[in-house]
């Protein structure tokens, strides 16, 4: 009986269902836009909101758990992720290793993942001019928008696979999707063409933070005409002999000295606009130049902030202290960086740090540059406090990752006892720095990682990198004193002496100031490429041994320094100047031809 009426019941509250909401089999999908919604709706807000999604598929260094840093000679990832394999150049058509996986940054610049951010900017394009949501007006501003996201995203793609097909439209079902790959020229050109629409569309500073404004789109027009006049573009692929289509991946012939000037020029224009200027150009006495270094990251906002990503921390996406800060505060110790990037980094004379001068082998984190502090956690470099349950061991949160000699009075031995932030931490041993060294760049000392996120935003271009752009093109056409005055503009800021060199030694020592300057913000992947450098940069990894060794008292400790030569292998092939084509989409489109030397 109970279980008939149990029945009879819920036919009743289904039955009741049912009448009240005849409409409920029409729901609208909530994983997905409804195309008359959005594009004939009456919600302008909807077509913002589709245009968010697209920025979103621009990759930014706090996304997931590896950064593009850790492909190149700046990082190392504790975790691997199959990093090691890309970094020993095996990438192949079928097997992308490290950088496959949606969540992390280094995904966005995939061919899939770009192209179907790409389809979005292009469906975009297929339908605004029919919506009735929005005036004339802000459907210009809007298109503005799309037109410096789909440059931004070529910009990706071009970098990595060199000319790639230019689609502008949005393929539907059961249409040829065979395309042929366009020339890196046409590329160029094309995106070069979507820089300026962007720059005509759009205002000097946007209504809303985050958004592209006439000066993103301008500095990105000089990131993309500086690369194009680089060596690797310019080389006729004389690195791949036997190529039979040098046209995809660079120039054939032309004048690289109007590439140069090209280049210089739209630097100039990004410039020219007067309304970004170097943060804290002119140190002032009593400042910290550390931390006016690091505030440029750490700040919402700065006078070089040209296009930028903001986060809020209920939103939990700026992992950056989650990822990267020691094991030792129950983080992850995630991108640390390489010992060969630590060592660049010069003495606060201007002078080179080196392990072979007695002195400063002896004291290596003293009396070094001002920038060095401000990004890289060494052995005694203060982070934040400890994290309760660990605050006994250390009440100062001071980094250790060297070992300590200590006295056993019961043994009458000497043991070892590793350091809070290595691989062998009596806190948490999985997570720890194989190089000695964790990343500083980009942390926020307040924000407790093992529970929290930051809210610093990411820096897609800065005002810095566009002076950068500029002294590199005037090295170019060869005017080094205009160079000079650029290059040692950023080295005033840091705290440095100005470089007086000439010819290629001056070359050197702007490629090492940008190294310096740009680390870790997604710049050395390319450089190194464009370059030609691979072979220099692409080197086994070194790290730092460090053992406090025991005093004759027994009590006091003096630190030892040894270079690990080898942390890890790495080994450069000319083939991975740029990324293969994946063997999927080769063999979804005949019309492709492969990447040199895969």
């Amino acid at each position: 009986m109970k279980k008939s009426c149990y029945i009879y019941l819920v036919v009743i509250l289904l039955t009741g269902t049912f009448s009240c909401k005849r409409d409920f089999l029409e729901l609208k999908p909530l994983d997905q836009y409804d195309f008359d919604a959005v594009w004939n709706g009456s919600d302008a807000s909807l077509i913002q909101t589709f245009i968010n999604n697209i920025y979103l598929g621009l990759p930014e260094g706090f996304k997931g758990d590896r950064m593009l840093a850790s492909f190149v000679d700046e990082s190392m990832l504790v975790f691997n992720y199959s990093t090691s394999s890309v970094n020993l150049s095996l990438i192949s058509p079928s097997a992308y290793y490290g950088f496959d996986g949606n969540g992390n940054s280094c995904g966005d610049y995939v061919w899939e993942n770009a192209y179907k951010n790409i389809r979005a900017c292009n469906l975009f394009f297929d339908n605004i001019d029919n919506a009735k949501s929005v005036s004339a007006e802000q459907k210009d501003l809007l298109k503005g928008e799309v037109h410096f996201l789909r440059a931004y995203l070529y910009q990706m793609l071009v970098s990595m696979y060199g000319g790639v097909p230019i689609i502008t439209k949005s393929y539907a079902l059961n249409e040829d999707y065979a395309v042929a790959r366009n020339t890196y020229d046409e590329c160029i050109q094309f995106i070069t063409g979507e820089c300026d629409e962007a720059a005509a569309a759009l205002p000097l500073v946007a209504a809303e933070k985050g958004r592209a404004t006439k000066g993103a789109a301008l500095a990105l027009k000089s990131r993309v005409l500086l690369y194009a006049a680089s060596d690797l573009h310019n080389a006729d692929a004389s690195w791949a002999p036997g190529y039979a289509h040098p046209e995809l991946v660079g120039y054939v012939g032309g004048n690289r000295s109007a590439r140069w000037q090209a280049a210089k020029d739209a630097a100039k224009a990004v410039m020219d606009l007067g309304i970004y200027a170097l943060y804290k150009a002119e140190p002032q006495p009593g400042d910290s130049i550390p931390q006016n270094y690091a505030d440029i990251f750490l700040l919402k906002e700065t006078s070089e902030d040209i296009f930028v990503k903001f986060f809020l921390k209920k939103n939990g996406i700026n992992n950056i202290a989650r990822y990267d800060a020691p094991n030792g505060f129950h983080c992850y110790g995630g991108n640390t960086p390489v010992g060969q990037l630590v060592d660049d980094y010069e003495m606060k004379d201007g002078s080179q740090f080196s392990w072979s001068d007695p002195e400063k082998a002896a004291h290596p984190y003293e009396n070094r540059e001002p920038r060095f502090y401000a990004s890289i956690l060494y052995d005694g470099a203060y982070l934040r406090p400890r994290p309760v349950d660990i605050q006994a061991s250390d009440p100062l949160g001071v980094v250790q990752t060297g070992r300590f000699e200590k006295w056993n009075s019961t043994t009458n031995k000497i043991e070892i006892i590793p350091g809070l932030d290595t691989r062998q931490s009596p806190i948490e041993d999985w997570n720890g720095t194989y190089t000695g060294y964790y990343l500083m760049k980009f942390m926020d000392r307040a924000v407790q990682g093992q529970f929290d996120w930051q809210e610093n935003p990411w820096r897609f271009i800065r005002y810095t990198e566009i002076l950068l752009n500029y002294a590199e093109a005037c090295l170019g056409l060869g005017q080094e004193e205009e160079a000079r005055t650029y290059i040692n503009m950023i080295r005033k800021r840091a705290g440095l002496p100005g470089v007086t060199q000439s010819g290629q030694a001056l070359v050197d020592r702007y490629r090492h100031e940008r190294r310096i300057e740009l680390a870790y913000e997604g710049h050395r992947f390319f450089d190194v490429r464009r370059w030609m450098i691979g072979e220099k940069a692409y080197t086994n990894v070194q790290g730092i041994d460090i053992l406090y060794k025991l005093n004759p008292d027994k009590v006091t400790t003096t630190p030892t320094y040894k270079v690990i030569p080898s942390v890890i292998e790495r080994a450069w092939k000319p083939s991975f100047y740029f990324l293969p084509i994946k063997l999927d989409e080769m063999n979804k489109n005949a019309k492709l031809i492969q990447n040199p030397l895969y």
